[in-house]
């Protein structure tokens, strides 16, 4: 750039060899292309540190867009998107815009009107909102500093996550431990230094967390429990949890998605595999959602059934209040001498 530019047209229907052999500063696709394409053209900006972008109706389904850039599932930060509507658009008419959306089935209007993904039990969280539920990392007051939540895994992954409420009994995801193919012991001390680095609170020197229920069972693979295991390590772990499913699913969509459209759940942005995880759960069969991917919602969803909701946390009481209520203890039973 600076002097003379070429712009060059492909098409993918001609190949990815077509797009072999030059050296790009930019590529623009129009319309998702193939995957092997859309390859060959990262190489092509690869020595000129070029940039990629595309737009796009997805009417293919779930293809390896909606992983690598929806998902950005190899959370690469080089990698966003932004959704847009027919109404950003000012040069439709608005009576056409509503007469098109009508002829329309749920699903074609979500891929066609709003630019969204769908499948054909849809999404379960479409309270989600990336804008709106996922936020900057801040500085978080002690006196927020709630409870953790595990789902336990060995050879799948351990998902944990650390959670806060405010006065007003919003939530908020701080912190987060993914990992898989590791034992208790490894997992323990990644909690216990995530804990250490936010100061989080302890209990005569250890750790308390809620966990699944399945981990209190022993196996004829071990002798102890992963509960037992967590208490070795001093991370006392709380296996009473409600697993109801589609109460805890209610719960989690009230949270991030009141009836008066206000959010309560917020998301430090990262906490990347619990949003990841939002944005790909998906109704399956007989109103089940599909069973992939969910280890982080799954932890999630222990938490909040375990808040009583519109419950708030009670302030701290100054000085003068607790003097006020000491006096008036004090003068009722005064009235009985």
């Amino acid at each position: 750039f600076g002097s003379l530019s070429k712009i060059g047209f492909r098409s993918c229907d001609q190949g990815r060899e077509k797009f072999q052999g030059t050296s790009l500063d930019f590529v623009w696709f129009d319309e998702e292309p193939q995957y092997d394409i859309y390859q060959e053209c990262r190489m092509r900006v690869l020595d000129k540190r070029g940039e990629i972008f595309g737009t796009m109706t997805p009417l293919k389904g779930l293809t390896w867009v909606y992983n690598e850039i929806y998902l950005n599932s190899n959370h690469d930060e080089n990698v966003w998107y932004t959704l847009m509507e027919w109404a950003d658009n000012p040069y439709l008419d608005k009576n056409e815009i509503e007469l098109m959306s009508k002829a329309m089935s749920s699903e074609e209007l979500e891929s066609r009107r709003y630019g969204k993904f769908a499948m054909s039990g849809g999404l379960v969280y479409k309270e989600f909102d990336e804008n709106v539920n996922v936020i900057e990392p801040f500085k978080v007051p002690k006196e927020w500093y709630d409870n953790i939540s595990i789902d336990p895994g060995l050879n799948n992954p351990l998902s944990a996550h650390w959670y806060a409420r405010d006065y007003d009994g919003n939530v908020y995801v701080i912190a987060e431990h993914f990992d898989k193919g590791k034992d208790v012991a490894y997992h323990a001390e990644r909690i216990k230094a995530i804990s250490q680095r936010l100061d989080w609170h302890y209990y005569n020197g250890k750790i308390r967390a809620l966990i699944d229920s399945a981990a209190g069972q022993r196996t004829l693979a071990s002798s102890k429990s992963v509960v037992e295991l967590f208490a070795e390590n001093d991370i006392l772990v709380n296996p009473k949890v409600n697993k109801d499913m589609f109460s805890g699913i209610n719960r989690v969509k009230r949270y991030l998605k009141d009836g008066e459209g206000k959010p309560h759940l917020f998301i430090f942005k990262n906490c990347v595999n619990l949003i990841e995880e939002i944005k790909g759960y998906w109704w399956g069969e007989q109103d089940v959602p599909i069973k992939r991917d969910d280890h982080c919602l799954d932890e999630m969803r222990y938490y909040l059934m375990s808040l009583h909701l519109n419950e708030r946390k009670k302030e701290e009481k100054s000085p003068l209040q607790k003097e006020k209520e000491r006096l008036i203890k004090k003068l009722g039973k005064n009235r009985y001498h």
